[in-house]
């Protein structure tokens, strides 16, 4: 027997500090007009030295607890999408869990980087269709600007910090999830990585600077060749066409990739939701911030069909059909 899984509820949360390209002027050799053609990006929001990211985690829940009037003393599962834990453990998911109160829920963090979002959202989904669940809080979170290089003007004017969070609960009358696709290319990994313990990848020396070390040009290209294919195989699992998409929501790593991928897949790009342009590029935070702003603006209404999709380091992506 399986069970419908829909989410109910979803909130968001940036920090106070805005991070402007007129800035980052003062700091690497770089200018707004630059940044803005490479990127469409004109801000970003910075956390505070003392404000991490199981702390915008929080904020997010708050945000969705205060504009949807629930509770969630009955959540059974919080599962934090993020690659900027505040420490190596105890894990994000375990703190939030005992800020909020949530007395009696398992937690765990789950580290899919930039698909983080939509690879927590498929996670809950499968735990409450197989009737383990009945209520789950996915958050998406990263605190960027922590272990960002800002010595390195290819990264530095990309990323931002933020949270996203979403209730996802077992529903008597119709699923919200339609279809997905997942996908790993580990040979990639070197491709966008940050050290740790290890300092080589398939037989590769790393630059070990604990900061993000990126090869945009590389990550571009895997992500316009490969995510179009991934969009095509959810539509056939879905059986409907592109013209029945209502929203796309791509992860919003800079405008230039979104546009490409767009033009790739033909969907519109009118159509498309994004949040890098006064967020930045916020890592898993990135679809739940635009989808928010969506239902914020009235873009996304009840019952429309949209399509998220996560790429980023892993390399990994995933994509989800769902109906909000």
């Amino acid at each position: 027997m399986s069970f419908n899984a829909k989410i109910t509820a979803i909130g968001s949360y940036v920090p106070e500090r805005i991070l402007t390209n007129f800035d980052l002027e003062k700091i690497v050799d770089t200018n707004n007009e630059w940044i803005v053609q490479r990127t469409g990006i004109h801000e970003r929001r910075i956390a505070r030295p003392d404000e991490f990211t199981s702390d915008l985690c929080v904020a997010a829940v708050n945000n969705m607890k205060m504009k949807h009037n629930i509770a969630i003393d009955d959540v059974e599962l919080v599962i934090v999408c993020t690659h900027t834990a505040d420490f190596p453990f105890p894990a994000v998911s375990t703190q939030i869990q005992a800020q909020l109160g949530i007395q009696h829920a398992g937690a765990m963090d789950l580290n899919a980087t930039c698909a983080g979002f939509a690879y927590g959202l498929h996670v809950a989904n499968g735990l409450i269709a197989s009737g383990l669940h009945r209520k789950i809080l996915v958050v998406g979170a990263d605190t960027m600007s922590k272990i960002t290089d800002y010595t390195d003007r290819s990264t530095c004017i990309l990323f931002g910090d933020g949270a996203g969070a979403a209730l996802v609960e077992q529903d008597d009358h119709e699923s919200g999830f339609l279809a997905y696709h997942m996908t790993s290319s580990g040979e990639g990994g070197s491709l966008l990585y940050r050290t740790g313990l290890s300092k080589q990848m398939n037989g590769m020396e790393l630059i070990d600077t604990q900061k993000v070390v990126q090869n945009g040009r590389e990550v571009y290209k895997w992500a316009v060749s490969t995510v179009p294919v991934g969009m095509k195989k959810i539509l056939q699992k879905a059986c409907i066409s592109l013209d029945e998409v209502d929203w796309f929501i791509p992860h919003s790593a800079n405008l230039r990739i979104v546009e490409s991928i767009c033009e790739r897949s033909g969907f519109p790009l009118e159509k498309t939701l994004h949040s890098m342009v006064y967020y930045g590029n916020t890592s898993a935070a990135t679809i739940p911030l635009a989808l928010d702003l969506g239902l914020r603006e009235g873009k996304v209404k009840c019952g429309d069909t949209v399509l998220i999709y996560g790429f980023g380091g892993g390399l990994v992506q995933a994509g989800l059909l769902l109906r909000v």
